[in-house]
């Protein structure tokens, strides 16, 4: 796997090796071993999500605090516009975000540590996202930075009005947010 970092320190994109011919691909979406060799992320994780969301769904930007999660994010079908917003205060990227078009077809996969809020607007039908945890979910510890908020000027690529689900509709903006010191 290639491993490339990203503006955001801690947040790294991962490019597995693809071996592909007439009958299809293979590639090994996670080894332990070669994940902590080639990020440092000396991480364990308890819990798989998997989510199927229609074209124009945006979700997050979702983090929990105190238990934070760190997430290893991919799509197995579709595409999606994954987006991560640094929420360490004492970082000096706290307050910018990331973003990057993650695909079944071009396999790439996002690292989040704990510190990042997390989500992504969906760009094709159908899309299926698998992200691995480093912690349990907790609902009660779950908070939610407004999607829209004006001080950050996400580009979620859009075409058209979001789907949004109520904690997202409700989100507070990040000057108001609980955040990682």
């Amino acid at each position: 796997m290639l491993v490339i970092p990203t503006p955001l320190a801690g947040l790294m994109l991962i490019q597995p090796q693809v071996f592909s011919d007439s009958r299809g691909f293979f590639y090994e979406s996670f080894n332990e071993r070669d994940f902590r060799a080639r990020t440092g992320a000396d991480v364990r994780f308890v819990q798989d999500n998997h989510s199927l969301s229609a074209r124009g769904v945006v979700r997050g930007l979702h983090y929990q605090l105190p238990q934070a999660q760190g997430k290893l994010v991919r799509v197995t079908r579709g595409a999606v516009l994954d987006v991560v917003l640094d929420i360490r205060r004492s970082s000096p990227t706290f307050g910018q975000w990331f973003s990057q078009v993650l695909s079944a077809s071009n396999k790439l996969q996002l690292w989040l540590p704990a510190g990042f809020a997390h989500g992504f607007s969906v760009l094709e039908d159908e899309t299926e996202c698998l992200y691995k945890t480093t912690d349990y979910w907790v609902p009660e510890q779950e908070h939610t930075i407004l999607w829209n908020d004006p001080a950050l000027a996400i580009d979620w690529q859009l075409q058209g009005e979001p789907i949004l689900s109520d904690k997202d509709r409700n989100g507070i903006p990040l000057a108001q947010a609980a955040v990682f010191e």
